[in-house]
């Protein structure tokens, strides 16, 4: 801090001061935007004086000492906190200077000012400030934080969900499934859908040995219900398993039915634990057409099959599709990798780690 003149020091702690005691006058620090957009004054502020004025980041360390001393009963001015003001900050200011063409597309869909980065200011305080650091310590640029951000908002997700949804790249997983949507629903109906739907889809809170049957996943899906209406996302409703059709004079059961709330029609889920084959499409058109027939009212959109394989050739898939007249969607899933033997006895036991412990 050899550079830190102790008039602008005085003068700058005097500014950052009135503006906490504004912002309390506003509204109090507890309301979450007004606390985030209190929380980005202060990122910019300490960022431009680290940038310009060349002071080291020790002034941090002082500055926390000052707020905490003269706001004894706020408790965000810690160190590590006013550096991850900073942090934030300049991830969404450098973003935002880059990639304004996908800021302009998101900030749409919302309420808010059309200035740059008045938007991004304004969309980051709709979620809280636990979340906000989540998101940039897990995403890698502008249009991955914005895509959690706005499902945050969307599902009303925790921080926890949100960890877990970066970790598990929904952003790279959502809307790949191969799908006929385009061919056989309205545009509005056709871009909902294969949004809603991912490649892959990860019930790695599931544990199974390769030999697996349908069946198998099947019942662990629904016994853990929970989890797995999480990994499908907002929007599905359980119906039941094995669900039963009579079509003419024969009784098929479908693996899963589903009611989607948005996009407002059923969703058959077909499991196969096998490689995806061709014949598979067919199979689950017949189903497609009897639901339709039997279940679907004329408040509802056509019903949407989704095809879940071990394992999948694109290419193969959409040929698959392409003479289908019902809308499917074919996806991969992932299971929870199991542990090779010759490993696990390279593994400590509970045992061994209590007497690690112990010593």
């Amino acid at each position: 801090m050899e550079t830190l003149k102790n008039e602008d020091y005085i003068q700058w702690i005097s500014e950052i001061k009135d503006k906490i005691r504004s912002s309390q006058i506003k509204a109090s620090l507890s309301v979450n935007s007004e606390m985030l957009k209190l929380y980005w004054d202060l990122g910019s502020s300490i960022s431009d004086k680290l940038t310009k004025s060349n002071w080291g980041t020790k002034v941090v360390a002082k500055l926390s000492e000052d707020l905490q001393r003269t706001f004894p009963d706020f408790e965000g001015f810690s160190k590590r906190n006013l550096l991850f003001m900073r942090q934030w900050f300049e991830f969404y200011q450098q973003a935002g200077n880059e990639q304004m063409e996908i800021m302009k597309q998101v900030v749409s869909q919302l309420p808010i000012p059309r200035n740059s980065i008045e938007e991004i200011k304004m969309l980051v305080s709709l979620i809280p400030w636990g979340h906000n650091i989540v998101i940039i310590q897990k995403t890698k640029n502008l249009e991955q934080s914005l895509f959690y951000i706005l499902k945050t908002i969307e599902n009303n997700w925790s921080r926890t969900v949100l960890g877990v949804q970066i970790e598990s790249q929904l952003f790279e997983r959502q809307g790949k499934a191969t799908n006929n949507f385009r061919l056989t629903l309205p545009k509005h109906q056709s871009d909902l859908a294969n949004e809603t739907l991912k490649d892959p889809y990860k019930f790695d809170f599931l544990n199974l040995t390769e030999k697996i049957q349908e069946r198998d996943i099947e019942e662990q899906l629904v016994n853990h219900i929970t989890q797995f209406l999480l990994e499908l996302g907002t929007g599905f409703a359980f119906i039941g398993k094995q669900y039963l059709l009579k079509v003419g004079q024969n009784e098929y059961k479908i693996d899963l039915l589903f009611y989607h709330i948005r996009l407002r029609c059923f969703i058959v889920v077909e499991l196969k634990s096998v490689v995806f084959k061709p014949e598979f499409t067919g199979k689950l058109s017949f189903y497609l057409s009897a639901v339709d027939d039997l279940l679907r009212n004329e408040n509802d959109n056509p019903t949407i099959g989704l095809l879940l394989c071990k394992s999948k050739d694109k290419i193969e898939a959409e040929y698959a599709l392409r003479g289908i007249s019902q809308p499917i969607g074919v996806a991969e899933y992932e299971l929870c990798k199991a542990i090779p033997g010759n490993l696990k006895t390279q593994l400590p036991t509970i045992q061994d780690i209590e007497n690690e412990l112990n010593q």
